[in-house]
């Protein structure tokens, strides 16, 4: 295993808890289990968001890379297919181990790398290990039926993998998705090539380091790199299926790119989502479900965060006050800094993004709240970090309302008309989660049935259901993951009929 260089951050909360990220010692491309230079020897710079520091330079992996890489999975796909099945959970449970007793190094490395709080981060490292162990124990659900044909004959599906699967990762939960995303490929019996965010990779890199003598070579394989690479991964003809966590524009790409040779494609994409709260809420549950909701401990970098919230004009003001409260505990600070109650923008692109739509917002007339700048830090000059913020009386027709800003701000809108208020919350194009807040069933029921999204909470909001189906309707994607469906969808259906003779 490969040597790892300690980097000084600053100072941690608690004695037990790391004071250094460990960052990869290897930054070229990992496949065939052994690390590889970048054939062009491109290389590209990752900067610390939180400090504007460099990190050092990685792999920029071009067309060649990435056939070097599918080669290597194409070549590990045949043994590991045939690997049986409970081997194979063997191994996962290996993984998700590995990255539990790596949990608080591998959550200060992506809280460097990416922006996100470490505290917070410890949390992704949590559910990561969680999705391993969970697929690891559906391998012997991968099962097909028997259809009858009369006494002479015998009809049964059965599935099997599809081949090189390749994932593309997006930049605010890189370790965790890295991880826990390789689970239900692996565990259907598939060979993985990871593209990491070029924001973000080292933690996937790290993740190599710490893997790379756990699974055959050529079973797990990291490719880092920016467009190129990643479009070089979607095109390639031995890549079976392509998963993408990312934006709606991103989503189209790749299915352009897979529409070529008809692959199959599984599509997490963006969400504009909705909170929607009845007269009947209590308005400090409501608020409270505004902030968890907002993710602002990523500053609100999270597809399903509900950054609409349709407040029922009774108890609009009081939930506004409410929120007002609460939300000043998260405090832009350093990532590294173990109690940071809220990180930094992962990239100067999606940061510039962040305050074009603050300042439209503005032009558009929606009333400032809350934040809305940078924090007033000397620290944090150099980092990349603005403040929780909250616009109220927000309506429909405004951008903010309208399109996702994925960044920490939370849009208000009243409503009095139910009707109405429906035809508001589906009429953007996307529908990935949608939170209610009521105490009258009928209600809840009626809306969560009405409401365009995949994903709905009722007097809930923010988390995941291992078992349960995530995924989003509209353009906010295609299939359904963290459930069984995810792991037969990386499975194909054989159809197999015997026509045998009878005894006379």
């Amino acid at each position: 295993m490969a040597s790892s260089t300690p980097v000084k951050l600053s100072s941690a909360a608690s004695e037990s808890l790391p004071t250094a990220a460990t960052l990869p010692a290897q930054r070229g491309i990992f496949h065939g289990g052994a690390w590889h230079r970048p054939a062009s020897g491109r290389t590209f710079e990752v900067t610390s968001p939180g400090s504007g520091e460099s990190l050092g330079h990685c792999a920029d992996a071009d067309t060649n890379d990435v056939d070097a890489a599918v080669r290597s999975a194409r070549e590990a796909f045949p043994g590991w297919r045939d690997t049986p099945p409970l081997a194979r959970a063997k191994l996962l449970r290996r993984f998700a181990q590995i990255v539990r007793d790596n949990a608080r190094e591998l959550a200060l490395l992506d809280a460097v790398d990416c922006g996100n709080p470490a505290r917070a981060m410890v949390g992704d490292a949590d559910i990561a290990s969680a999705q391993i162990d969970f697929f690891a124990g559906l391998v012997t659900e991968m099962k097909g039926a028997s259809i009858p044909m009369g006494p002479d004959r015998f009809n049964v599906s059965i599935r099997q993998p599809l081949g090189v699967v390749g994932r593309i990762i997006p930049f605010n939960h890189p370790f965790m998705f890295a991880a826990g995303k390789s689970a239900a490929p692996l565990a259907a019996g598939n060979t993985i090539v990871v593209k990491p965010p070029e924001q973000a990779p080292l933690s996937a890199l790290r993740l190599a380091e710490l893997v790379e003598n756990l699974f055959p070579p050529g079973v797990f394989n990291v490719v880092t790199g920016g467009r190129d690479a990643g479009a070089a991964l979607v095109a390639h003809p031995d890549v079976a299926k392509i998963a993408l966590i990312g934006s709606v524009g991103a989503g189209r790409a790749v299915m352009r790119g897979a529409a070529e040779r008809v692959k199959p494609v599984l599509l997490e994409l963006g969400g504009k989502n909705a909170l929607i709260a009845f007269a009947d809420a209590d308005p400090a549950q409501v608020a409270d479900a505004m902030i968890a909701g907002m993710n602002f401990a990523w500053c609100g970098q999270s597809c399903g965060s509900t950054s609409r919230a349709f407040l029922h004009e009774s108890l609009h003001d009081a939930v506004l006050a409410e929120l007002i409260e609460r939300i000043v505990a998260f405090k832009p600070g350093r990532p590294d800094d173990w109690s940071t109650t809220m990180g930094a923008i992962a990239s100067r692109a999606q940061y510039e993004r962040i305050l074009g739509f603050i300042e439209t917002a503005k032009a558009e007339g929606a009333r400032l709240v809350y934040g809305g700048g940078r924090p007033d830090s000397s620290e944090l000059a150099a980092g990349l970090f603005i403040e929780p913020t909250v616009f109220a009386d927000v309506t429909p027709e405004m951008t903010i309302a309208r399109e996702e800003i994925f960044g920490p701000v939370l849009s208000v809108l009243r409503w009095s008309d139910e009707a109405r208020m429906m035809a508001e919350v589906n009429a953007v194009e996307v529908g990935l989660t949608c939170s209610i807040w009521t105490n009258d069933l009928n209600a809840a029921m009626r809306t969560a049935t009405a409401t365009e999204a995949g994903f709905v909470w009722v007097n809930e909001v923010s988390r995941h259901f291992l078992g349960a189906p995530f995924g989003g309707v509209k353009q906010s994607g295609l299939g359904r993951e963290e459930c069984l469906e995810e792991l037969m969808s990386f499975t194909q259906e054989k159809n197999i009929h015997i026509r045998f003779s009878t005894q006379s």
